[in-house]
C-alpha cells in the first residue's frame, strides 16, 4: 500500500521475496522426489527385480541362519506390495492417463493485470466477454479471441476477489477486501478477430516444467481503456472481507459471503439487505447459486459447505455437509442434483443433493484444490491447483487429462480458478492465477475417453 512508509514497504517486499524463493525450493524439491518414486515405482515393478529392502532382509536371514529362501521371497514380497499400496496414491496423481487422446490447445494468454487473478467469469450475454478479478483493486473485461483488454472497474479500495455477471442483462458483481460488493453496469464493443495462435498439445503434457524468470510477465496494466469508477449499487452490510459473490436465478437478488462467517441476500433494485445466513463457525470462502432454482451453497475454513433453500419464502432449510479436513474453498451446483466441493485437503467430492451423508465420489489429488467449475455440456471438473497444474475429473472421479504447464506455456503460479465457457467451442475453458494471467484453452476429450 502506498500509504505505508517506504522502509516497511521495502522490508515487506523483501520478506514477500523469501516466501517465494522458500516455495520455489519446496517445489524443485517435490519434482525432485516424484522421479525418485518414479524410478522407485519402476524399479518395484520390474519383472525378477528384488528391493534394496529385500536385500537386506536377505542378508540379515542368511547371517541368521534360518529358512533362507522361502522366507526371503516371502519378506521380499510383502515389502513389495506394502511398499507400492503406500505410494500407490501418490504415483496415479503423476502417471498420465493410459490411452488418453485428450488435447489441450492454448489460446489466449490475457495479461494486464499489476497482481495476483483471483477469479474469473465470462458473461451470459451478448456480446461474450472475460471478465478478471484481481488483487490489483481492479476488475477487467477481456475480448476473448483477441485478448485485448476493453474496459476497467476501479470502483474498489482493496483487493477485488470475486467477478459474476448478470444472467441476462449488462451488468456485473464484484466482492472486494473493502467489506463491500458493488453491482456495476458495462458497455463493451468487440475489437475485429485477429489470428489465434496455434498451440496444440497432449493433455498431461510431460515436458520439463522449469519455469521462467519471475516478472516476466509483469504488465504495466492494459493500454487505455474506459474506466469505471462509480458503482451502480455498493452493498455493505458486511463486517470483513467480502470473498466472493453470485446472482441468484432471475438476477433480482445476489448473495455474498465474507470472512465475517456470514453470507447476505440483497434484493438488487433498492441494495436492501433481505436476510443474513449465519452458522458457519470460521470465514467464509465461496459461494454459489443454482443455475436453475433458489437455492445456494457457501463454503467456509471450518471444513464444511452449507446448502441454504430459497424455493419456498418461508423455510429456508440449511444441510451442512461434512467431509473434508480442511478449509472447503469451493462449491458449485452442477445442471441436476449435484453439488461438487474443493479442499485444501487435497480431494474434491461430488455429492447428491438427495443424500447429503456421504460423497458419491471422491478424488485425491497431490495439491491443494482451489475455485473448481463443472461444465454443463460435458460434466467435466477442472480442478486448479497451488502447484500450478490444472487437471480435469469426469463425475466419477476419473481423471481425464492435465493440462500442459511447461517453461513455454501454462501458468507460473498457483492456479486460483477455472471457468468453462461451453456455449464457445473454441475457446471453452479458462484459468487464471497468481502469476498475474488468465488463459483460454481448447480442451477436447473424446467421448469414448469419458466412457473409460
Amino acid at each position: 500500500d502506498s500509504r505505508l512508509p517506504l522502509p516497511v514497504r521495502n522490508n515487506l517486499l523483501d520478506l514477500f521475496g523469501q516466501i517465494e524463493r522458500e516455495f520455489e525450493n519446496l517445489y524443485i524439491e517435490n519434482l525432485e522426489l516424484r522421479r525418485e518414486i518414479d524410478s522407485l515405482n519402476e524399479r518395484l515393478t520390474a519383472d525378477g527385480q528384488s528391493t534394496e529392502g529385500g536385500d537386506l532382509i536377505k542378508g540379515a536371514l542368511k547371517t541368521k541362519g534360518t529358512g533362507y529362501n522361502h522366507s526371503t521371497s516371502q519378506l521380499s514380497q510383502k515389502l513389495k506390495t506394502t511398499y507400492k499400496a503406500s505410494t500407490s496414491k501418490i504415483v496415479s496423481s503423476f502417471k498420465a492417463t493410459t490411452g488418453s487422446r485428450a488435447v489441450c490447445q492454448l489460446i489466449k494468454e490475457y495479461v494486464g493485470h499489476r497482481d495476483g487473478i483471483w477469479d474469473l467469469s465470462v458473461t451470459q450475454t451478448q456480446p461474450v466477454v472475460l471478465g478478471t478479478a484481481s488483487a490489483d483493486r481492479s476488475a477487467l473485461l477481456w475480448s476473448i479471441e483477441t485478448g485485448q483488454c476493453l474496459l476497467r472497474y476501479a470502483g474498489h479500495a482493496g483487493s477485488v476477489n470475486s467477478i459474476k455477471f448478470h444472467p441476462t442483462e449488462q451488468m456485473a458483481l464484484t466482492a472486494s477486501g473493502d467489506q463491500t460488493a458493488h453491482i456495476w453496469r458495462y458497455l463493451v464493443q468487440l475489437p475485429a478477430p485477429q489470428p489465434l495462435s496455434d498451440v496444440n498439445v497432449p493433455c498431461d503434457d510431460d515436458q520439463d516444467v522449469s519455469d521462467r524468470e519471475e516478472g516476466e510477465v509483469d504488465g504495466e496494466g492494459p493500454c487505455e481503456v474506459p474506466t469505471i469508477r462509480v458503482a451502480t449499487a455498493t452493498l455493505k452490510s458486511h463486517q470483513g472481507v467480502v470473498i466472493a459473490g453470485d446472482w441468484l436465478v432471475g438476477g433480482r437478488q445476489v448473495v455474498t459471503a465474507s470472512w465475517d462467517r456470514a453470507a447476505n441476500l440483497y434484493e438488487v433494485e433498492t441494495s436492501e439487505l433481505v436476510h443474513t445466513l449465519t452458522g458457519h463457525d470460521q470465514e467464509l470462502t465461496h459461494c454459489c447459486t443454482h443455475p436453475t432454482q433458489r437455492l445456494v451453497v457457501t463454503a467456509s475454513r471450518d471444513t464444511t459447505f452449507r446448502l441454504w433453500d430459497f424455493r419456498d419464502p418461508s423455510i429456508h432449510s440449511v444441510n451442512v455437509f461434512q467431509g473434508h479436513t480442511d478449509t472447503v474453498t469451493a462449491a458449485v451446483f452442477t445442471v441436476g442434483d449435484n453439488v461438487v466441493s474443493g479442499s485444501d485437503d487435497r480431494t474434491v467430492k461430488v455429492w447428491d443433493l438427495k443424500n447429503m451423508r456421504s460423497p458419491i465420489a471422491t478424488i485425491r489429488t497431490d495439491s491443494a484444490v482451489n475455485r473448481i467449475s463443472v461444465s454443463t455440456n460435458q460434466r467435466i471438473i477442472a480442478l486448479p491447483h497451488d502447484n500450478r497444474l490444472v487437471r480435469l475429473f469426469d463425475m466419477n472421479g476419473m481423471r481425464l487429462a492435465r493440462l500442459p504447464r511447461s517453461n513455454r506455456m501454462g501458468h507460473r503460479r498457483m492456479v486460483c480458478c477455472t471457468a468453462w465457457n461451453d456455449e464457445n467451442q473454441l475457446c471453452n475453458l479458462f484459468t487464471c492465477g497468481f502469476d498475474r494471467q488468465a488463459i483460454s484453452w481448447n480442451i477436447n476429450i473424446p467421448a469414448l475417453l469419458q466412457e473409460k
